[in-house]
């Protein structure tokens, strides 16, 4: 009994020696943490580390995510504004989404055609402020252009190439739109143009990422290389954030317009 007991005592003097041993080759983290960049964190302890490792480690799991990193936006905030970089992404979405809800049904009604700008010598003019719209019946919306008629044209081609499939009729100041039958060959050339607005408003997304991204690279000279990246996964994960929701919206109202 005596024998073990010494072995065991000599067992956990190695095991603590090591222990040490392997702290001290440990590297020391920086003066001034980027790790303090993240909201939380409050005790450096390798934390650096951590959340460089938390945030490039790839899922293994169906179902699994990236470790999502939070920067506190008032640490960073003389090198790049990162709510104002949220807001411009929101901006995007919700644009898409007001896209959907005015221009995309299946029906076509007088208030789909209120918004469509119309370009006349004077400037850009939504349909509305030069003309008188009404429903006259559920097949034909008719617009008064009588108040401007030397814009009768322009608001002509403005409602052809709206993208919502209409051909106008003109009859003097009068311009009748018939408005199409709800067939599956237009439900589905609704669900086109949902797809291309879709696209259009991503590739405006990726506009505002590039641009944030470049203004954190400008202060590749005065900050470490850890905080630059630490400020470039975030925006990529905004900007990922934002395009998911995009897509949400196009699944939705795809499902909406095919019936």
């Amino acid at each position: 009994m005596a024998m073990a007991l010494r072995c065991f005592r000599h067992l956990h003097s190695l095991l603590h020696g090591s222990s040490l041993a392997v702290l001290r080759q440990l590297p020391q983290p920086p003066l001034r943490c980027t790790a303090l960049l993240l909201d939380g964190c409050r005790h450096c302890t390798h934390p650096l580390l951590l959340a460089r490792t938390l945030a490039t480690k790839k899922a293994k799991g169906k179902g699994q995510t990236q470790a999502k990193l939070n920067i506190s936006a008032a640490l960073v905030e003389d090198i790049i504004n990162l709510e104002e970089t949220n807001a411009d992404m929101q901006a995007v979405v919700e644009a898409l989404k007001e896209d959907f809800n005015r221009n995309l049904n299946v029906r076509t009604s007088q208030g789909a055609l209120d918004h469509i700008i119309v370009m006349t010598k004077d400037g850009k003019f939504p349909l509305n402020q030069l003309g008188q719209i009404s429903q006259k019946s559920p097949q034909l919306i008719v617009v008064n252009m009588t108040n401007f008629p030397e814009s009768t044209a322009a608001a002509m081609k403005a409602i052809r190439e709206s993208g919502m499939n209409l051909n106008p009729e003109v009859d003097g100041t009068l311009i009748r739109v018939p408005v199409p039958k709800v067939t599956r060959e237009h439900r589905e050339s609704l669900a086109k143009l949902a797809k291309q607005s879709t696209n259009k408003s991503k590739e405006a997304l990726r506009k505002v990422r590039s641009k944030s991204i470049s203004q954190v690279k400008k202060f590749k000279s005065k900050v470490s290389e850890d905080t630059i990246w630490l400020l470039e996964k975030q925006i990529q994960q905004m900007a990922d954030s934002a395009a998911a929701e995009m897509d949400k919206l196009l699944a939705a109202k795809t499902k909406e317009l095919l019936g």
